[in-house]
């Protein structure tokens, strides 16, 4: 089941955040009327009510927007620091919009009973001004140390379920990249060509130690530098183009690589999901394009599924999409036509 952040809840769940804002807003007027000699149903408590209403809805608003995710990854001061100084903004911007939302109560008001709007904001400021000043900082001192703690303590789950899945890849990738059956073909092919291509075996040799100290130095990181991803998949690519000769295409067509960030080891996954799936022959090759479009990086490749998948890493899409999810907030984009498999990657600048 996916965990709702603050910004889901915010933004998807409207329906219990308007209950308690009405409700709010009807007991507010309610207490007042206790503590005065005002009536229940008067005119002040309807207006009362109204601009609550009103107030609150416009800084849940604000809220939504402001207390966003936060990246994981940093350190629990890093993500105090930033939390905090959304806490300024937020208080900033609520008091300088219900002041604005006030003043025009007030002008709305003076016009309705044909008195004069400059006199009655006047008025405000000369008796009432520092009355809701107390009342409203308040108020929001009181909400915003809500939305912190949510926020705070959804950042560092966040960030512990991050390390818990770069455990388990981390884990999974080296188990299923130093498997028999992977090894076997490398090696096989590889005595192939000492006798046959020796200068080919040298770089055969070299591209399979470079895939290996990619693995493990990369695969515990939450990004690196996609111009180093492009270069793995380069290595990666020309083992499976020894074996398989001409039955598979790769194309690559990536501008300022060295602009964007990316997960290690996710382009690997997404082009050996393809050969997996896929049948690839000489006359019908599978054709795997790598480019970049808008701040996604696209892998895409035509579709000529088996009848019988081969045994794939274990990790798959499935793994690859909530990593994705938990470092960068941004959904991983899969399409599927009746000739292509699309796969888009956010890319982090």
């Amino acid at each position: 089941m996916k965990r709702l952040t603050l910004n889901d809840i915010l933004l998807e769940r409207k329906l219990p955040f308007h209950l308690a804002i009405f409700i709010i807003s009807v007991i507010m007027p309610f207490i007042l009327s206790l503590t005065s000699s005002r009536p229940l149903f008067s005119e002040y408590n309807l207006s009362l009510f109204i601009l609550l209403v009103v107030q609150l809805e416009l800084f849940i608003i604000i809220a939504g927007r402001i207390f966003k995710k936060l990246q994981p990854g940093n350190t629990r001061k890093e993500l105090t620091k930033t939390v905090l100084s959304r806490f300024l903004l937020f208080m900033v911007i609520c008091f300088i919009t219900a002041l604005i939302i006030n003043i025009l109560f007030i002008i709305i008001g003076e016009f309705i009973h044909g008195n004069s709007p400059i006199d009655g904001v006047l008025s405000f400021f000369k008796f009432r001004f520092g009355l809701w000043c107390k009342s409203t900082v308040g108020g929001l001192l009181f909400g915003a140390a809500i939305f912190i703690f949510i926020q705070w303590q959804d950042a560092l789950k966040r960030e512990q379920q991050l390390r818990e899945e770069n455990l388990i890849f981390q884990n999974e990738t080296l188990k299923n990249q130093v498997n028999p059956h992977f090894l076997f073909n490398s090696l096989n092919t590889l005595s192939s060509l000492i006798s046959t291509q020796p200068d080919t075996a040298d770089t055969f040799i070299s591209r399979l130690s470079s895939i290996y100290r990619y693995i493990l130095e990369n695969s515990s990181k939450d990004k690196v530098p996609l111009q180093n991803e492009l270069t793995f998949i380069k290595d990666y690519f020309f083992l499976h183009k020894i074996r398989d000769e001409n039955k598979i295409v790769l194309e690559i067509s990536v501008m300022d690589a060295e602009k964007y960030q990316i997960l290690p080891v996710s382009l690997q996954i997404l082009v050996e999901n393809a050969i997996n799936h896929n049948m690839a022959t000489r006359d019908n090759p599978l054709k795997i394009s790598i480019f970049t479009e808008a701040d996604y990086i696209v892998v895409k490749n035509n579709l000529q599924k088996k009848a019988v998948p081969s045994k794939s890493t274990g990790i798959g899409l499935k793994n690859l999409i909530e990593r994705i999810r938990l470092v960068t907030g941004i959904a991983l984009i899969i399409e599927e036509t009746n000739s292509e498999f699309i796969v888009k990657i956010p890319l982090i600048s």
